[in-house]
């Protein structure tokens, strides 16, 4: 079993910045690939950022490319969600997302393990 915390949401005006972070515990290995998804009310869930194991291949969906930046840190099994000049169309619930392997990937379906999300809302 593997297990993600996300933290680091919150409420953020226009324009402001968050980072938000996900822990991974459990059986897990610190190589594997991570991905950031959102959901807002009444939509789907969406691919936000996807990171390789060893953080050399990076993907942003074209909506945050630019304002969204994910890396991580290997040795605390931790990745990172910087978001600089949000939106109000930011606003969701956001959930990392592991899978087993390095290799990114960006179809929800290609990952395994979910975290219960954060929220974040960016008020106008």
């Amino acid at each position: 079993q593997v297990q993600l915390v996300e933290s680091g949401g919150g409420l953020v005006q226009a324009g402001g910045s968050l980072r938000l972070s996900c822990v991974a515990s459990g059986r897990t290995s610190s190589s594997y690939a991570m991905g950031w998804f959102r959901q807002s009310p009444g939509k789907e869930r969406e691919f936000v950022a996807a990171i390789s194991g060893t953080g050399g291949s990076r993907f942003y969906a074209d909506s945050v490319k630019g304002r969204f930046t994910i890396s991580r840190d290997n040795a605390k099994k931790t990745v990172y969600l910087q978001m600089s000049s949000l939106k109000t169309e930011d606003t969701a619930l956001y959930y990392c997302a592991t899978r087993w392997s390095s290799t990114a990937a960006l179809s929800q379906a290609d990952f395994s393990s979910w975290g219960q999300g954060t929220q974040v809302t960016v008020s106008s």
